[in-house]
């Protein structure tokens, strides 16, 4: 009995720690690893540099597990739905993902997606993700959702970390808007 009440212990305990959303090891007010990363817009292949990025204004860098799945799918499409928000506040957005990078030229012209109107990047290997803290406890290799602004110096000034969709658009946006508050 003893033996049954240890095994669903450490079981239990198991499943908390898969099942939990990793938390991202990159504070605000550390400098953002750059990176360059082939990605797509609209369809079209080109190469993605953060440091270009944050020569027009602060940057959005959200991470997410695979394109054509539910919850990537989803937060693609609020980003798509809200992208003149973050234009009109000169802020480049990028979703980054080491899963499914052979699908990633369809998802960024599809209407249901990106719309074409974003970039995303793919992660081969999960470098990226890594030097972000931002792997998928859950299944290795692929990336979290986590969503980081970085300001024009390359400081990270908000971490987002959650595996729902639903606010990380919210959550960057507004994070972006105090950027521009301080100017």
């Amino acid at each position: 009995m003893k033996s049954l009440i240890k095994f669903a212990a450490l079981a239990l305990v198991g499943t908390a720690v898969l099942a939990a959303p990793a938390f991202a090891a990159l504070k605000e007010g550390t400098q953002a690893p750059d990176f360059t990363a082939p990605a797509y817009l609209a369809g079209k292949p080109f190469t993605f540099k953060l440091s270009d990025a944050l020569k027009q204004g602060p940057v959005v860098v959200y991470f997410f597990p695979a394109a054509h799945t539910s919850g990537c799918n989803i937060e693609a499409h609020l980003f798509s739905q809200a992208i003149d928000q973050f234009k009109a506040l000169h802020a480049t957005v990028i979703g980054v993902t080491a899963g499914h990078t052979g699908e990633l030229a369809d998802f960024s012209k599809e209407t249901e997606h990106c719309s074409g109107k974003f970039p995303v990047a793919a992660d081969e290997g999960a470098k990226i993700a890594k030097e972000y803290d931002a792997l998928l406890v859950m299944r290795p290799g692929w990336s979290d959702r986590t969503s980081y602004v970085i300001a024009p110096s390359g400081t990270i000034t908000h971490v987002y970390s959650d595996l729902s969709p639903e606010k990380h658009v919210q959550e960057t946006l507004d994070a972006v808007k105090a950027i521009e508050n301080t100017k």
